[in-house]
């Protein structure tokens, strides 16, 4: 059985002799598979598995039609509440001169007041990586400059060529 594929009907006679079934007027009760389709038949419903790993499995008596559409509307709501989080990526070198540290920091600003994540990242080149702390004086200098709009997700830290940074805006405090 799938992840999202659900059984119904037949499919539940065949995977099991005997449910646990909650019937439309709520009171469970345990019967023969093949009986439990047959109410569900005469009531003009399906029998659905609402729970399989149960000990017997729960079988419901509904209309699939509706309980599938009722499923799809609920995924789709909470897609439309998700919150997207965009990363933008500002890469600098150990040997960056302060003009360009101040013009990749003001582009770091305006993503962070415009409520997007900033990877900060140093990239070291060929001896560089012998000396890795150059960059970390620089992921530091920039994190001084930005650190009055921006929290630190974690600290700087050496990844293959690269020292990486996370910065977040600051979450504002909500007013009770």
């Amino acid at each position: 059985m799938s992840k999202d594929k659900t059984m119904i009907n037949e499919e539940i006679v065949d995977f099991t002799d005997r449910v646990r079934l909650v019937d439309t007027d709520g009171e469970p009760k345990i019967v023969d598979s093949h009986k439990a389709l047959e109410i569900a038949y005469n009531k003009g419903f399906d029998l659905v598995l609402v729970a399989p790993n149960a000990n017997p499995p729960v079988a419901k008596v509904m209309d699939y039609g509706k309980y599938k559409y009722e499923q799809e509307r609920k995924k789709k709501e909470a897609k439309k509440k998700q919150v997207k989080i965009e990363v933008k990526e500002i890469k600098f070198t150990s040997k960056i001169q302060d003009n360009d540290i101040n013009y990749k920091v003001k582009h770091a600003k305006e993503f962070l007041q415009k409520g997007k994540h900033v990877k900060l990242r140093v990239f070291l080149r060929g001896r560089e990586l012998a000396t890795p702390e150059k960059g970390f004086e620089v992921i530091n200098r920039v994190w001084d400059m930005v650190k009055d709009i921006a929290e630190k997700q974690n600290e700087p830290k050496l990844e293959g060529n690269y020292i990486n940074l996370l910065v977040t805006p600051i979450k504002k405090k909500k007013k009770n």
